[in-house]
């Protein structure tokens, strides 16, 4: 059995929860101005802190009554959702740019392929109108100062701090069977729902680095490196899909079946370090603590 965090017995809480989750949304507030398009930084910066703070509110689970779980969830969530096909198009542009840059002779063979050279000619800034845009920015600043107003008059203290660790203890028997599912199913959505469990736990041991600073951020940083590959390869998958490509037999574009592979190719390089990575962390009978 891998130890990954000695024994928690005696453990207090050095941080306190509400001005950390209110620190991420006001953070994500300064980065959001209605009157200038974000750029692809922005983009990437706040929807991280929107994953944080998911992450930390499922944490509290146990502690917030569910009507205020469910609200401040799913206004976390919401505005993740409205930046994510922002982040999508620009990263669809890159890995078709540099795909189109090492296989030049290939992407000539594609230039009749619609989907492609719409992505293509999408420029830096997100893929829809610019006053599409502003409004949905205004909307994402109304939902994180509805949010952050909200937070302040929520107890966020842990009466017992059991709960805290049983919740992580949760939250890594969850990635280990996301793993185990992913593992023996290797379908793109399961592989998506594995680095999304990997990514909570991450961003949930935050709190915990009082418990021993060393092994708790010696696991972060594998468990980073882990999530990082892993939405390396989800960006490829997310890719095919919206080129809504389905190898058929005689029936696509050679150029557009050949890409597909090239594509594979890319993901399976990724994979190569995911599994025995994954494998050291999360194999059944590996626990979180001892």
């Amino acid at each position: 059995m891998l130890i990954m965090i000695p024994s928690p017995a005696g453990y207090t809480a050095t941080t306190d929860f509400k001005p950390v989750l209110c620190g991420y949304i006001i953070d994500s507030q300064s980065m959001i101005h209605p009157g200038r398009l974000p750029g692809q930084r922005v983009v990437h910066d706040v929807r991280v802190l929107m994953k944080k703070a998911r992450a930390a509110i499922k944490l509290l689970k146990s502690i917030i009554d569910e009507n205020s779980f469910r609200r401040e969830y799913g206004a976390l969530r919401e505005t993740g959702r409205i930046m994510s096909s922002w982040r999508e198009s620009t990263v669809h542009r890159k890995l078709l740019m540099d795909f189109r840059k090492r296989h030049p002779a290939l992407f000539t063979r594609l230039k009749d392929e619609k989907v492609i050279r719409q992505l293509l000619e999408t420029h830096d800034d997100p893929a829809s109108s610019v006053e599409n845009i502003r409004e949905d920015l205004l909307k994402i600043k109304d939902i994180l100062h509805r949010s952050s107003s909200r937070l302040r008059f929520l107890n966020l203290t842990v009466p017992d701090q059991r709960l805290l660790l049983e919740e992580l203890e949760q939250s890594f028997s969850l990635v280990s069977d996301c793993y185990l599912n992913a593992r023996h199913n290797p379908k793109d959505d399961n592989i998506h729902e594995f680095r999304k469990k990997t990514k909570d736990l991450l961003y949930q041991l935050f709190f915990f680095r009082s418990l021993n600073p060393k092994a708790v951020r010696s696991l972060e940083k594998r468990l980073d490196q882990l999530s990082q590959d892993l939405g390396k390869y989800n960006d490829y998958a997310v890719l095919l899909g919206t080129l809504d490509y389905k190898y058929q037999m005689d029936a696509n574009n050679p150029a557009l079946d050949e890409f597909a592979v090239i594509v594979r190719q890319e993901q399976d390089k990724y994979l190569i370090r995911i599994w025995p990575a994954a494998y050291r962390i999360f194999r059944p009978g590996n626990a979180l603590f001892v």
